[in-house]
């Protein structure tokens, strides 16, 4: 099933045309770009288009360096995630050493 269009401003990098939310292998990518900018609406249609498992694992396991610190703190405390792996990793670094 295809991405609405509504979404492209959330995920820059791809077309949504071309990306099946459906596809394990970018289910990730889409509910981390969401969670991370995403406006209400964009927020709600992962909720309704995804499983409460998979968005918890999304944020449980970030990928590197594309979260906001805030994003992912204010995620694991509503989704009650306890402890995140690699978080200091998944966070955004503007200013790397």
């Amino acid at each position: 099933m295809p991405i609405p269009k509504f979404l492209q401003s959330y995920l820059p990098s791809y077309n949504v045309n071309h990306l099946d939310k459906n596809d394990p292998s970018v289910a990730s990518e889409i509910i981390t770009q969401i969670l991370n900018l995403g406006d209400d609406k964009a927020v709600a249609w992962i909720f309704e288009n995804f499983t409460i498992d998979k968005i918890r694992d999304a944020v449980k396991n970030p990928q590197k360096g594309v979260w906001n610190e805030e994003s992912l703190n204010y995620w694991k405390q509503i989704l009650k995630i306890g402890k995140i792996v690699d978080s200091d990793k998944a966070i955004l670094n503007i200013y790397p050493i």
